[in-house]
């Protein structure tokens, strides 16, 4: 069954620059401002990072990752969703699994590298269990929220990426540090 188009699909290459930057901007508005609150939530977990400073170096790959996960789904998702096939929860659930496998394969690879540069479990348990966790969590955003902006009739092309990401980095970054916690300061 397909759905009905409820936003416009146009061919940018005949589009004006300014037409593209309104389009476009309002977004990475959302962007900048998710990625404000983002910053001052890390300057909350101060503490932590003085009591272990090596968490620090980890912080790129695990933000990378859980946002490479979550675009490539967020890609594929979209390109699903312009065919007008009505399959959200199927989908859902296969990316869950995804991510589950990934999620295991790649917070074990940190982990290991982790332990074997500096020479900490605690700081491998931690990046190894946050990189899992943070893996296994994207696909969901990256499908959630494209199929979210499609029933409300925005494009998930514009949006899906700025908002996705905002989102995810935060929510990596958040896992991340309540799991040093956990771990470390415990």
């Amino acid at each position: 069954m397909k759905s009905p188009n409820y936003f416009s699909i146009t061919d940018d290459i005949q589009e004006g620059v300014l037409h593209l930057v309104r389009s476009r901007l309002p977004w990475l508005i959302v962007g900048l401002i998710l990625g404000t609150i983002v910053t001052f939530m890390v300057s909350r977990f101060g503490g932590l990072l003085a009591t272990d400073p090596n968490l620090v170096f980890f912080i790129p790959v695990i933000v990378y990752l859980a946002d490479a996960v979550g675009e490539q789904t967020e890609n594929v998702y979209v390109r699903n969703l312009s065919t007008f096939k009505d399959n959200f929860l199927q989908y859902l659930s296969k990316e869950i699994l995804v991510g589950v496998l990934l999620g295991i394969i790649l917070g074990f690879l940190i982990g290991l590298v982790a332990n074997f540069w500096l020479g900490s479990l605690q700081t491998a348990l931690t990046v190894g269990f946050a990189m899992f966790l943070n893996v296994t969590i994207a696909p969901v955003i990256a499908v959630v929220v494209p199929e979210v902006l499609f029933k409300e009739h925005v494009d998930p092309a514009l949006g899906g990426g700025p908002f996705t990401t905002g989102i995810q980095q935060g929510l990596s970054l958040l896992i991340y540090f309540l799991v040093a916690t956990a771990i470390i300061l415990s």
